[in-house]
């Protein structure tokens, strides 16, 4: 690849970090909007009113746990792309097994191949189903043999 089509480590790293804490910050505001709502006292003041403060608590923190993964795993990939000197679904699937391993290591080896197992097969799931995606998408493009009137 050209120089100027890979991806640098510093630009991946903070892309990876920025995208993953947006998500986890998302998908935890909404996910602690409907507990914090569903587990206030009656009332739909006190329910609005612990929707909120449960959001404010709650989702800042599965953001920066994403952001965490999401740096990891750019730190992982990039290392393996440099070490490799290739760029393919490997370096992904080994990534998310490393990023799965470190962020539980300090809960012991086993919960560390456990975690790692679970990022690998994981991340094998998300580029099995981005080859599939891939494949059906390039299938509109492939050519077709004009068919010709009859002459008759």
């Amino acid at each position: 690849k050209q120089w100027y089509q890979r991806r640098v480590a510093i630009t991946a790293g903070t892309d990876d970090c920025g995208g993953a804490f947006t998500m986890g910050c998302l998908g935890g505001a909404v996910f602690s909007a409907i507990k914090g709502f569903r587990l206030a006292p009656p009332g739909i003041k006190s329910r609005l009113t612990g929707m909120t403060t449960s959001v404010k608590v709650k989702a800042p923190v599965l953001g920066g746990n994403f952001g965490t993964w999401g740096l990891t795993f750019a730190a992982c990939d990039c290392t393996l792309i440099y070490l490799r000197n290739k760029e393919d679904h490997w370096n992904s699937i080994t990534a998310g097994a490393a990023t799965g391993g470190l962020l539980s290591i300090r809960s012991g080896p086993q919960a560390a191949v456990t975690s790692a197992i679970i990022g690998g097969v994981l991340l094998a799931m998300i580029e099995g189903i981005s080859i599939a995606l891939t494949r059906i998408g390039a299938e509109q493009f492939k050519p077709v043999m004009p068919t010709l009137p009859d002459a008759a």
